[in-house]
């Protein structure tokens, strides 16, 4: 019989978990412990089983363990079996360490609580001593006046003034107030018996663990006390300053005014305005309602929330030299961005589409002697006008680039007189000085026409030979912009909110809107608050012209600024503001009062301009295109380029136009208006390719300007109707009228000059008056029917449905010709 034969096992049958100990003995003497593992059940002897003494000795007695077990093993299990044991009894002790912590803490809470409701039964219970000790007060104090008006002479007894001096039945009532109103506690505190199951939040303090302020508590008893002094209970009135826009909504108007909204809607509708607390009040009934209740007014305006942006006057202590905002400015073609590339020793030209600047760039220089110099370069493309005049309007220097072999043009005027507009110096640089052909004379006399004189014709604007090729003047020209810096001494002060100017805007793929921001004043700091026209935002990253990443950004310095909601104008100002809410609010109001301006422009307000302008949409025909930039300064100059296209009959009308690449929806709104879609440097993504080819609609790509304007001309010319010419090809004068059967008149005519074609139309001249325009119907030689009789021979004519003609009239003959046009 083996040693596992006949056991019987104490605890759970054919559940236990792996590692669970349980106890089992046998039948005979030696007492054992089984072990259940994950693998194997194993039965290890307890300690002492194995002599008559106790402490089995790790060798043990071979015929009472379990066969195959060595000393080594039945000491490991031995072990196993004392960690258990010694787990099982940390674990206890946790248990019953957590229970104590969460005995504790309920009884310290349960203290608080009832210290808590304890202080307030204290101190209700102080206030009801001092109202009733002040109310006794002053009941005896009337009691004391009544005695004392109603106090005999002094030569009256004593015996007549003694019952007047006792106040012990005056003392009885208000033993009997007390014991009513005790008992009336009583009864209130058995009606207030909780019934149903008890919440944590009554448990605790209250629903929703809410409690009474001090300030309620300090109310409650100033009721209290004058309730018990028989006085009146009233609210002190609190009058206020409410601030009144052009039109409130009415529970936007209680709320400020601090009054119920039932209170503000009863007043309207006794001034006999049936309204509702969503529905909105002009100014004028709010401000009567305001006064009605007691409270004083303040009108503001929509515009108000500008306020926040505060011009601040600098002081001349604050203020630090800045560097100098030079602009490069001239007509196309002139070599503008080649004498830049020259003086930053930069290659920006090469990657110009078609050797022409599209944007404004903005770029630092350090100088050879230290000076910072910031240069805008700006585009000389007929279209770019708002571009040149938005770099003369942030610069403080302007650089007029004029080629010596073709002089002044007519983008070169413009830059002129954009410089003047501005009041900002200028400095001649005379380009291309080392072409064969150069004649820097001729430049400097066709500038005295635009009153521009130079140092050489004597005059007070300077001028430098340059070569962007050569090299040749470009020190002298850094002089000459130096020098007239120096004598601007122009200071900003960087210790303030940043305010700056938007050069660019564009729609980046990877990296949202990105704006080229020219700081003016204050430093723009990484995180900062802003507001730049309709759109808002926080600085999340500022980057220089070499590609950088900066933590701010002081006067005169160009950045491109990461983190707008959107795109912002080219042209827009950059203002910090302290808090999101003041930035986003300020922009909606800019938003806002954007579209109103663009629809007040655009709508007719009577049903005469209403029809007329009907009328002429009629009679114009138009070209509807949808135009997509890589920036915000291209777009506006070729929209701007595309309303100038077209005549009284024709013209172009953008539809859309935007920053980013051609999308789905852009390809959807040219498909329903039947229009095409000119890409400028930027594509289609591969949806919107698709679409575009099922549905047909045209997507064109362009880089240069020029052929951009130039197709949509041509486009535009074809929708012109043809001129129709006429070109008179003879005369005839009528010397007899023939009267014949079946025909009717017939005029007997000699072409005096040119030639009559009978496919030729025919004026009837009386007088050197047109009679009758027609055609003819006969057109005879001798009896023959021909086509042409020529000058010098008679001939026979006969009008299509008209006979009035009569002898010496002139017979006018002309023929029609299509002349194709196109738009200048």
């Amino acid at each position: 019989m083996s040693d596992n034969d006949g056991k019987k096992t104490l605890g759970l049958r054919g559940g236990a978990r792996p590692g669970n100990v349980k106890q089992s003995f046998s039948h005979g003497r030696t007492k054992n412990v089984v072990v259940e593992t994950k693998r194997k059940r194993v039965v290890v002897p307890k300690p002492g089983a194995g002599k008559p003494g106790g402490g089995a000795t790790p060798s043990g007695d071979p015929s009472r363990r379990p066969a195959g077990i060595s000393d080594a093993e039945m000491a490991r299990r031995m072990k196993a079996l004392q960690a258990a044991k010694a787990r099982e009894a940390e674990e206890a002790a946790a248990r019953e360490a957590a229970e104590k912590a969460r005995e504790e803490e309920r009884a310290r809470r349960r203290a608080e609580q009832e210290a808590k409701e304890r202080e307030q039964r204290e101190a209700e219970e102080r206030a009801r001593q001092k109202a009733e000790e002040e109310e006794r007060k002053r009941k005896e104090a009337e009691e004391a006046a009544k005695r004392a008006a109603a106090a005999p002479a002094p030569e009256e007894p004593k015996a007549a003034r003694a019952p007047a001096s006792k106040p012990a039945p005056a003392a009885t009532p208000r033993k009997q107030d007390r014991e009513r109103e005790q008992r009336g506690r009583g009864k209130g505190r058995d009606d207030n018996r909780r019934s149903g199951k008890l919440t944590l939040g009554q448990a605790t303090g209250g629903e929703g663990n809410r409690q009474r302020s001090m300030a309620s508590m300090k109310r409650k008893q100033e009721r209290a006390r004058q309730k018990a002094m028989g006085g009146p209970v009233e609210r002190e009135k609190v009058i206020r300053d409410v601030q009144l826009p052009e039109a409130i909504v009415v529970s936007e108007l209680a709320n400020r005014m601090a009054e119920r909204v039932a209170d503000v809607v009863k007043s309207l509708m006794q001034m006999g305005m049936m309204v509702t607390q969503n529905q909105t009040i002009d100014a004028d009934t709010a401000e009567l309602i305001i006064e009605e209740f007691g409270h004083k007014v303040t009108r503001v305006s929509d515009s108000d929330v500008e306020d926040v942006i505060k011009e601040v006057e600098d002081k001349e202590e604050d203020l630090q030299p800045r560097p100098p905002v030079i602009t490069i400015m001239g007509h196309v073609d002139h070599g503008k961005t080649s004498l830049l590339d020259a003086i930053r020793d930069a290659r920006v030209v090469a990657g110009e589409a078609g050797g022409i600047t599209q944007h404004i760039g903005a770029y630092q220089v350090k100088t050879d002697g230290g000076t910072t110099l910031t240069f805008l370069d700006t585009p000389g493309h007929a279209a770019f006008t708002s571009m040149r005049s938005r770099g003369a309007q942030v610069t403080d220097i302007v650089v007029l680039v004029v080629a010596a072999d073709d002089a002044v043009m007519p983008q070169t005027i413009e830059a002129i007189n954009h410089a003047k507009a501005a009041g900002v110096p200028m400095i001649v640089a005379i380009n291309k000085v080392d072409k064969p052909d150069a004649n820097p004379d001729k430049v400097r006399t066709d500038l005295l026409q635009h009153e521009v004189i130079v140092e050489k014709m004597s005059g007070e604007v300077q001028d430098v030979e340059v070569s962007a090729i050569t090299g040749q003047g470009l020190d002298e020209l850094l002089e000459a912009i130096a020098l007239q810096a120096e004598i601007l001494e122009l200071k900003a002060n960087p210790d303030r909110a940043a305010q700056g100017a938007v050069i660019e805007a564009q729609l980046d793929v990877g990296r949202g809107p990105v704006a080229t921001v020219l700081v003016q004043n204050g430093t723009l700091h990484q995180g900062d608050i802003f507001v730049v026209g309709e759109q808002y935002g926080k600085v999340r990253a500022l980057i220089n012209d070499k590609g950088e990443r900066v933590k701010e950004a002081g006067p005169s310095v160009p950045v491109e600024v990461l983190g707008l909601n959107g795109t912002p104008e080219a042209g827009d100002v950059l203002n910090v503001t302290e808090t999101e809410a003041q930035a986003r609010e300020i922009a909606a109001y800019r938003e806002q009062a954007a579209k109103d301006k663009r629809a007040a422009a655009g709508a007719a307000t009577t049903l005469e301009q209403l029809m007329q302008k009907a009328k002429e949409d009629e009679n114009v025909t138009e070209l509807p295109i949808l135009m997509k930039a890589d920036v915000q300064g291209s777009a506006e100059a070729i929209v701007q380029a595309m309303e100038k296209i077209g005549n009284d009959e024709v013209r172009v009308r953008v539809l859309h136009s935007g920053v980013g690449a051609i999308t789905e929806t852009d390809v959807g709104l040219a498909e329903a208006s039947g229009a095409p879609i000119f890409g400028f440097n930027v594509r289609a993504n591969a949806s919107a390719r698709n679409t575009a080819n099922q549905k047909g609609v045209e997507i064109r790509y362009y880089s240069v300007i020029y052929d951009l304007v130039d197709d949509v001309k041509a486009a535009a010319s074809g929708l012109l109707s043809a001129e129709i010419r006429e070109k008179f090809i003879g005369y005839a004068e009528i010397r007899e009228v023939f009267k014949v059967t079946g025909v009717g008149k017939v005029a007997g005519c000699l072409v005096t000059e040119g030639v009559a074609r009978r496919s030729a139309g025919v004026r009837l001249l009386r007088d050197n008056v047109v009679i009758h325009e027609g055609t003819l119907k006969t057109l005879k030689r001798f009896k023959d029917e021909v086509a042409e009789v020529q000058s010098g021979q008679e001939c026979g004519m006969a009008f299509e449905n008209y006979d009035d003609i009569r002898q010496g009239d002139v017979i006018e003959i002309f023929e029609r010709e299509e002349v194709t046009r196109t738009l200048d």
